[in-house]
């Protein structure tokens, strides 16, 4: 049973599940996302994947281990997990709606937990954290990557990314998370009681033609289309004119050949 006592504590996940958000967090992978925790496995690990998404990092990690449990909180997400799987002939991964806070497993479970871009979302991190640590063996790893977003940077220079950037912060506080998780990974699992952390960083670099059409143009639907919208909305934090216009001040970005768009991130390895 999970360590928790208490009604776990609430956020809203910002993005939403709009088929946006899926097809860009579908774009990621184990090589772009996870290379800081790939050397550290092996053939015959069994490895939780929290927050899996579409699953398209879980896919990538269950050709690398024996044994692949995704998990996320919204079935929209594990339905995509799952037509993936199917679609790779995958035999090895098991998929299922879950609770970071109180995740279905005995102690001692896994020899990997992992989670991509999940703590920055959640109302109590260190809670998950330690519920991630339940669950993973004595000298087994629990590996967390989170963006930070106050450290994301772009040229040219724009009043309409700078005001996207400004207002995603404001909004994601406002749904019970931290956007600035990344500089935060360290101190979180310290607080968690996980004695041995490493910590790293890494980042995503959108520059060529390709990846800055993709970023640009999914950022820009996510601000008239998904939960993103719906939520800015509902809190007064923006109007649809602004959100239109930010939209538009995406594409303009992205039709620019200068454009280039780092986005920082923090990475933890913490042996349980």
């Amino acid at each position: 049973m999970s360590t928790a006592d208490a009604p776990a504590p609430t956020a809203t996940y910002s993005h939403g599940h709009h088929r946006s958000v899926l097809a860009s967090h579908g774009r990621r992978t184990a090589e772009s996302s996870a290379a800081y925790l790939l050397p550290h496995l092996r053939p015959d690990d069994v490895l939780l994947d929290v927050g899996c998404g579409p699953g398209s990092i879980t896919a990538d990690l269950a050709v690398r281990v024996a044994r692949v449990v995704g998990m996320d909180s919204a079935d929209a997400a594990v339905e995509a997990a799952r037509a993936l799987v199917a679609q790779r002939g995958l035999t090895n991964v098991d998929l299922a709606v879950g609770d970071v806070y109180a995740i279905d497993a005995p102690d001692d479970t896994y020899d990997v937990v992992h989670a991509h871009q999940v703590l920055q979302h959640l109302a109590d991190p260190v809670a998950a954290l330690r519920e991630m640590r339940r669950v993973c063996r004595p000298g087994g790893l629990v590996a967390v990557r989170d963006a930070d977003y106050a450290t994301m940077t772009w040229f040219p220079q724009t009043e309409a990314l700078q005001r996207w950037l400004d207002l995603y912060e404001s909004l994601a506080r406002a749904n019970g998370g931290e956007p600035d998780a990344g500089r935060r990974l360290k101190a979180w699992a310290l607080e968690a009681g996980f004695a041995e952390v490493t910590a790293t960083g890494s980042v995503w670099c959108f520059a060529n033609d390709e990846d800055v059409a993709w970023w640009t143009g999914t950022w820009a639907e996510r601000l008239t289309e998904s939960s993103f919208a719906t939520s800015a909305l509902q809190h007064g934090l923006a109007d649809r004119a602004e959100l239109e216009g930010l939209a538009d001040g995406w594409r303009t970005f992205g039709a620019d050949p200068r454009a280039w768009f780092l986005v920082p991130h923090g990475e933890v390895l913490a042996t349980a």
